[in-house]
């Protein structure tokens, strides 16, 4: 095999050269064993091994050298003991991932997702993923979805006893995937001294395991002196602990700062015209309004008072209007509204808010789809976004 890929890879490197830099720093990332040998690249590796395409093999090289520099804070020449300095290192990682039934498709994948894969210490990674099919019982495709976002902290860490606590804490392994979906980064922390006393934190303010799994992952990460400062943030806004919307203000805080979220109810007070006791209510409602960008909130509030016609005090009291898609939701339902209140098929007496409200099968059953014989091109106005044919 060895001797394949020596006669093979210069006429790859032939058919498809690299650029001077990037195969420079290929080069570098091994020093040779003897004068004959040629010197070990990345991105041959990924062609021969794991059946890249040259360009895609490029891509991913200039992925590692970029993480690897980031992760030491050097630049990438510098970083040593990288265990690539010859195939040995990323053939035992493959031979590894392979073992736990995973595809050479999946393998591909994961090294795509994370080619710094491959410089992990097999005697490390070995039991991780052994633990994952033996300990956790999960099949060779949950163990793929599950390192195409995690695989940085099997490599960095004892991921094990985190995925169990993790695990037994979110109630199953497929809930845990789509928490680190987010970020893989919670399981890289301390789990006593830092995961339990923030769980135990947020539990204290009355947010449920439920809404703890709605959280942005990363909050559950941060020091416990700085959710402490978040959770203060959070009822500065107007929403107590009590409240069941308390999570979502938590989440607004950690993502903007005071003075991002200052201004947005300045802009809010200003745009809709309201006194600012009406936008804290607003607010309390629903915290998340405040994560919108000014240009979003401007469009939907021209869009509400102009076109649909309702006043800054009723939008102002159903702030859950802003969470609807002006695109998908907002202007689609508007037009069909127009339609057939214009045909006298819509009792005038139903409200916009409780109309987008209806969940999209609903919405398409009470108000399309019954009136296909009555007003045929109904269904082609909503399926465009609001764009109303003159035929209608």
């Amino acid at each position: 095999m060895l001797l394949l890929r020596r006669h093979l890879l210069p006429l790859l490197r032939v058919v498809s050269p690299l650029p001077a830099r990037i195969y420079h720093r290929a080069c570098l990332l091994s020093t040779s064993t003897s004068a004959s040998a040629a010197p070990f690249s990345l991105e041959d590796y990924l062609i021969a091994a794991c059946g890249l395409a040259p360009t895609q093999a490029r891509k991913t090289a200039q992925k590692a050298f970029d993480e690897a520099s980031r992760e030491s804070r050097k630049p990438f020449e510098e970083i040593s003991n990288c265990r690539l300095n010859s195939a040995s290192n990323p053939d035992a990682v493959l031979a590894l991932l392979s073992g736990v039934g995973l595809s050479r498709a999946d393998v591909t994948a994961v090294i795509v997702a994370d080619p710094l894969l491959l410089r992990s210490s097999p005697k490390n990674i070995g039991p991780r993923l052994l633990a994952l099919r033996d300990r956790f019982g999960l099949s060779a495709a949950q163990i793929a979805r599950f390192l195409l976002v995690g695989s940085r902290s099997v490599r960095s860490c004892d991921v094990i006893p985190r995925l169990e606590f993790f695990i037994s804490f979110f109630g199953s392994f497929e809930q845990l995937l789509v928490i680190i979906k987010k970020s893989y980064r919670i399981l890289t922390r301390d789990i006593e001294k830092v995961i339990k006393p923030n769980i135990a934190l947020l539990r204290q303010c009355g947010v449920s395991v439920r809404q703890i799994a709605q959280l942005n992952s990363r909050v559950l990460g941060f020091s416990t002196e700085r959710l402490k400062e978040l959770v203060v943030r959070a009822e500065e806004l107007g929403v107590p602990r009590s409240s069941r919307m308390f999570w979502q203000a938590v989440t607004v805080v950690a993502q903007n700062t005071e003075e991002k979220l200052a201004a947005r109810l300045v802009f809010l007070k200003g745009t809709l015209g309201c006194h600012e006791s009406e936008v804290s209510t607003a607010v309390a409602k629903m915290p998340t309004i405040l994560g919108i960008s000014e240009k979003c909130l401007h469009r939907k509030i021209q869009f509400l008072i102009k076109e649909v016609g309702l006043e800054p005090q009723y939008i102002v009291q159903r702030p859950a209007l802003f969470a609807f898609s002006l695109e998908k939701r907002l202007m689609p339902r508007h037009c069909v509204i127009k339609v057939l209140l214009a045909k006298g098929l819509l009792d005038r007496k139903k409200s916009f808010y409780s109309l987008v409200q209806y969940g999209e099968e609903i919405f398409k059953l009470r108000y399309i789809d019954s009136h296909k014989d009555s007003v045929p091109g109904l269904a082609d106005v909503y399926a465009t976004g609001g764009v109303m044919p003159s035929a209608v």
